[in-house]
């Protein structure tokens, strides 16, 4: 069994959500705005055949082009176990895609002149200044795995942060002694500790390396999420309620969903259909202890959307400015030039990261289609999104699917979307 949504006269009804009676967002025809119906048919008709064959529980899709809703569908089950059709107003984990969202409060707190990207985390959380890089070596008189601690090169900034050149990891990232001290992440402690108790929990291991000399993917987000609310005076969900969300009309995004949305929550299949092990997401029906900025939010489909389109419009949606526009080109540029060690989370060749966001570098290289300067992030749970300025084009994708075949749909919904190009 299979469902799925007509996408332009839904796309109508989603901007009405959207839109909330505002001139930006509305709905098009995908003719209308250099797009092919036809085309994009492809993106349906694939989802709906892996809804089938059990590969994914169900999705959503949005796509706007000149900031215009050109395709909006929902296709699956929200919930397969209790056979609940997905709905565009669906609610999910969005894990990773939080980042984006917190260094945009960072960059705002910076044109608020409350903080600067070139001061040390130290100056808003002291205990991070004492953290030194560890090196594992053998103990010559004991034959046993070490640690060995050096002073850092330097101290690690807010710029370090943003772009992940910490010299932080996560405890999942690899198996020595140093990622053995580290958390395994942020949205399992939660419901834990405090922000201020897991960033202490964080700042008692090793760096893995000096700030500013390599990429590695980490909870630099997390101590972000922290600065800014110590920089604030507010909890990093008050702050992105008052400066994000409400101004954005983005009314289901937070980091947990009150009960009388709890109905719309999206959930994954009972069993990784690559793996075969049980999949486990958090629980979301109840608030955190501590709304990490690294992977704890929730939205919509529509909410992200917005977004989305205000970083497109460089900073501005509906009227309401969120940020300067080159505080926007400021953040989608490469901020890693000849830092290396992105592995396997960046798209690849081509890919550089910005201060929130993969940004890709030139045309060329990377393995999948894409225009030089767009950016993007996903998130663990089987969200992505990513923007094309050049093309002026802003898709977001959303299932829950955790595991590896979320970077195929990545992927996948990319080259889709792109081919549908007509102009």
């Amino acid at each position: 069994m299979w469902l799925v949504t007509t996408a332009f006269t839904l796309g109508l009804t989603l901007c009405a959500a959207l839109a909330a009676g505002a001139a930006e967002l509305t709905a098009a025809k995908p003719e209308e705005v250099g797009l092919s119906s036809a085309r994009l048919a492809r993106i349906t008709e694939t989802l709906k055949a892996d809804v089938e064959r059990g590969r994914i529980p169900g999705a959503v899709v949005v796509i706007a082009r000149r900031g215009r809703i050109a395709y909006a569908e929902a296709v699956g089950f929200r919930d397969k176990l209790a056979s609940a059709p997905m709905t565009l107003d669906a609610i999910f984990r969005i894990a990773s895609m939080t980042k984006p969202m917190v260094s945009v409060a960072a960059m705002m707190l910076y044109e608020d002149g409350k903080l600067f990207v070139s001061d040390p985390v130290s100056k808003y959380i002291p205990e991070i200044g004492k953290m030194q890089v560890g090196a594992e070596r053998i103990d010559p008189m004991s034959g046993k795995s070490v640690v060995a601690l050096t002073p850092p090169d330097r101290e690690m900034t807010v710029q370090d942060l943003l772009r992940h050149t910490s010299g932080l990891t996560y405890g999942n990232r690899g198996t020595t002694a140093i990622h053995k001290a580290y958390p395994l992440s942020s949205s399992a402690a939660a419901r834990e500790v405090t922000s201020k108790e897991f960033i202490e929990r964080v700042a008692k291991a090793p760096l893995l390396f000096s700030p500013g000399t390599h990429w590695e993917y980490s909870f630099s987000t997390d101590v972000l999420g922290r600065v800014v609310e110590v920089t604030s005076g507010q909890s990093l969900g008050q702050f992105l309620s008052e400066r994000l969300f409400q101004p954005l009309k983005m009314a289901d995004t937070g980091f947990w969903v009150p009960a009388a949305k709890q109905a719309r929550i999206a959930q994954p299949l009972a069993t990784d259909p690559e793996t075969g092990k049980p999949v486990t997401v958090p629980d979301v029906t109840v608030p955190a202890k501590f709304e990490c900025g690294g992977g704890c939010a929730v939205a919509t489909a529509g909410d992200y959307l917005r977004f989305a389109q205000m970083m497109l419009n460089r900073g501005s949606l509906d009227g309401t400015r969120i940020l300067g526009r080159k505080t926007v080109e400021y953040m989608t540029s490469d901020h890693l030039g000849a830092v290396t060690g992105a592995g396997d989370y960046l798209p690849g060749s081509g890919y550089g990261f910005g201060l929130g966001f993969a940004v890709r570098r030139e045309t060329g290289l990377a393995a999948l289609t894409g225009s030089a300067g767009d950016y993007n992030w996903g998130g663990a749970y089987g969200t992505a999104f990513w923007i094309d300025p050049k093309e002026q084009l802003v898709v977001v994708a959303m299932t829950q699917a955790p595991g590896a075949i979320r970077v195929h749909y990545r992927q996948l919904l990319k080259s889709f979307v792109l081919q549908a190009i007509t102009d």
